[in-house]
């Protein structure tokens, strides 16, 4: 993709945020795509090109009474918007469409229209997987997670310190669920969950969603909102079930994924001033620290517990590497899918509007994960004009 050449000129989250028991998903979907529609001007007849996944595009384009000229209904997981993206930004590039809009809702937490997250008994997961008893995500991630800890010599400590410092960005935002400081011993006398999962490093489970409007960039003048320019995308898939990775101690998707990111931007690690890693669960930053390059594997946990990924604190100043700078799926948000969410921080950070801002950022990437390591998308943002 030609860098710059496609830039996000709409971006908003539903507007409530958390617990919303009186909106379904096509509802909270509806909502976002609105208040991203507000952001950069629109009305719903402006939009030629929808994508989501949750929902049928059919669906949404439906109830949003738009007739597009393109659709995107991929569906990989969590990390789903970051191929909408990419996508999105070849089409307009291709002249599929002009103006397109991603959409993300869940009732993760009230169930209102939501669906369940069971497998076929007849899919490669049903079949070898589930007789099992690797049935959900706590049981699915710790097969990969023992044999990381394992390998590398890590504790459990090791892992309470990723919700740790997170917690420390969530305290700066005032949308996040979660805000009060937790130490390292407070996440490890929380409830045990799946072993080496205790309740403080599993993700929240919420209703909420967002939506971001993609245009060509000789148009993003034309738009209210500061333009936030694609600088380089990436995608890959490894297996449906965590039990056939190649590598329990590393992300196959990852790897690629951000290799062919970094590629396209034409960056180096030290270009990136804000990071976006997806994280269900707190070994997630750990194998994206590692597998996008900006540690050695085995490294990624003495990085972030020496505060290199921090806010400031206590006279300390911010970390080299801002990480997860919302609070992210551990105290800010995760309905289910939570790239959205990702993508939504990182375009913040490059308008210099988040709660906490990164001074002076100008490339951020946000970087996700779908099902347990089965699929990844990188984005890779800037906020200066081509």
């Amino acid at each position: 993709m030609k860098q710059k050449s496609v830039a996000v000129v709409g971006a908003a989250e539903t507007t409530k945020m958390g617990k919303i028991p009186d909106q379904s998903v096509i509802g909270l979907h509806a909502d976002a795509a609105l208040n991203a529609l507000a952001d950069a001007g629109l009305k719903p007849s402006d939009i030629d090109g929808v994508a989501t996944a949750g929902i049928s595009p059919v669906e949404l384009a439906h109830y949003l009474g738009i007739t597009p000229t393109y659709a995107d209904g991929t569906s990989v997981g969590g990390c789903s918007f970051m191929l909408h993206v990419r996508h999105a930004a070849a089409a307009i590039n291709e002249g599929l469409a002009k103006t397109i809009l991603i959409t993300h809702g869940e009732s993760g937490r009230s169930r209102v229209g939501a669906g369940g997250f069971g497998r076929s008994a007849s899919s490669l997961m049903g079949q070898f997987e589930m007789p099992y008893g690797v049935t959900a995500p706590p049981t699915m991630f710790t097969i990969p997670v023992l044999r990381y800890l394992k390998t590398h010599g890590l504790t459990e400590e090791d892992l309470a310190w990723v919700a740790v410092i997170q917690r420390e960005w969530a305290h700066l935002n005032p949308r996040a669920s979660f805000k009060d400081p937790i130490t390292v011993d407070d996440v490890l006398n929380s409830p045990m969950i799946a072993w080496p999962f205790r309740m403080l490093m599993c993700c929240l489970v919420t209703d909420g969603g967002g939506a971001l409007i993609l245009t060509s960039a000789d148009r993003a003048k034309d738009f209210p909102a500061k333009p936030v320019y694609i600088l380089g995308t990436g995608e890959s898939v490894e297996t449906p079930m965590v039990s056939q990775m190649e590598d329990f101690t590393s992300s196959k998707a990852f790897r690629v994924s951000g290799k062919k990111a970094f590629e396209e931007a034409g960056i180096s690690h030290a270009d990136v001033d804000h990071l976006m890693i997806y994280d269900a669960f707190a070994h997630l930053p750990l194998y994206g620290l590692e597998d996008l390059g900006f540690c050695k594997p085995g490294e990624a946990a003495a990085f972030i517990r020496e505060r290199n990924t921090a806010p400031p604190s206590a006279g300390k100043a911010a970390g080299k590497l801002p990480l997860n700078t919302n609070g992210g799926g551990l105290s800010y948000m995760h309905s289910g899918m939570y790239g959205m969410y990702a993508l939504q921080e990182s375009v913040r950070q490059m308008r210099g509007i988040a709660p906490a801002q990164v001074p002076g950022a100008k490339i951020s990437i946000a970087h996700g994960v779908g099902g347990m390591f089965a699929a990844s998308g990188t984005i890779v943002f800037s906020n200066e004009a081509p």
